[in-house]
């Protein structure tokens, strides 16, 4: 009964620490407004560093609000590879004048986790913008299976341990690591399989070569409503609008438990305070456009626009969540 306070003492001082480091950092200090009156004068460059998730069609119609509002012009640049570092380096080594930016996702801060040693400081590299939106993922099986619901699942895979094969896009990657994180929370244990194609994992489960799986709203929607898969529990910590009747796995008896693929917006360190305010408050308020949250939200999306101490800590937060993971269950080798 003891281990887990003193554990969640240190996670929580080791949180409180990095996000205090990165909040003294980067506080405002007297730089004047007028720093940003002309900002931006040319066309803004936005680097989406990880493949997947329709990342560059969620960043789409945010950033066309933006332009249709303000005439500003903002270009959406793919820089994919290694598990979202080659992105995030080339925007971590950009001049931190505004016209750089970063558009990561979840593999953003599992990268931090997972690897020792980046050609970049996850933490002092950059300064967060705004969270945008959490998109949920869904623990899915194949309809022929007998469970209905989470609790169900883990009661078999508990009374079968390492029975059930957990179908992933490969090891410590973000269809793993949530997969790896409810059967941590819960005591649980499956075989995972990695499959080298991501697509080929719902092909196996929808065929019942592969037993469990977690993909996202969008990318299964079709075989759930032909009723070749179903799904058990949303990963997120409430429901999602597009799927109401589908409980979140947390209400379903796994305290603690979320996993979101997660889409926000950095920019380089020692960019402008007045730059930052500036892009956060055009970002919200696109989020807020009817037409653009309508959109996303039809995609399971949870719309968020935080401000920029905010992001700071959930990105110190998700940093260290994935290091006690790594930690308790010796995974290795990342992945998108």
């Amino acid at each position: 009964m003891t281990r887990p306070r003193k554990y969640s003492q240190q996670w929580t001082g080791s949180i409180a620490l990095i996000a205090a480091l990165w909040a003294g950092m980067y506080a405002p200090t007297s730089l004047a407004q007028g720093a940003a009156d002309d900002y931006p004068s040319k066309p803004v460059s936005v680097t989406v560093p990880s493949e997947g998730n329709g990342i560059e069609g969620d960043l789409r119609p945010i950033f066309q609000s933006i332009q249709q509002a303000t005439g500003k012009t903002f270009i959406i640049e793919p820089r994919a590879g290694a598990a979202g570092t080659i992105g995030a380096n080339y925007v971590a080594k950009a001049r931190p004048d505004g016209y750089s930016l970063l558009a990561p996702n979840t593999s953003f801060t599992i990268s931090a986790a997972m690897y020792p040693e980046l050609p970049y400081d996850t933490i002092k590299d950059f300064i967060p913008v705004t969270l945008l939106g959490k998109k949920a993922y869904l623990l899915l099986v194949n309809a022929a299976t007998p469970y209905k619901t989470t609790r169900e699942y883990l009661a078999y895979a508990r009374a079968h341990p390492g029975e059930l094969n957990f179908a992933t896009a490969g090891p410590g990657g973000t269809i793993h690591l949530p997969g790896a994180l409810l059967h941590s929370l819960t005591g649980t244990s499956v075989t995972f399989v990695h499959y080298k194609a991501a697509s080929q994992r719902i092909v196996d489960l929808v065929a019942g070569r592969a037993d469990v799986s977690v993909g996202t709203y969008a990318t299964t929607l079709g075989n759930i409503r032909a009723g070749k898969l179903r799904a058990l529990g949303v990963t997120t910590s409430r429901r999602i609008a597009v799927m109401p009747d589908v409980p979140t796995i947390e209400e379903q008896g796994v305290p603690g438990y979320e996993y979101t693929a997660w889409n926000g917006v950095l920019a380089p360190a020692r960019t402008p305070p007045a730059i930052v305010t500036k892009l956060n408050a055009w970002l919200v308020q696109a989020i807020k456009d009817p037409a653009v949250s309508k959109k996303l939200e039809a995609d399971g999306t949870i719309m968020v626009g935080s401000s920029s101490d905010e992001f700071r800590h959930y990105i110190a937060t998700d940093i260290e969540r994935w290091r006690k993971l790594i930690r308790d269950t010796g995974i290795k080798v990342g992945g998108e």
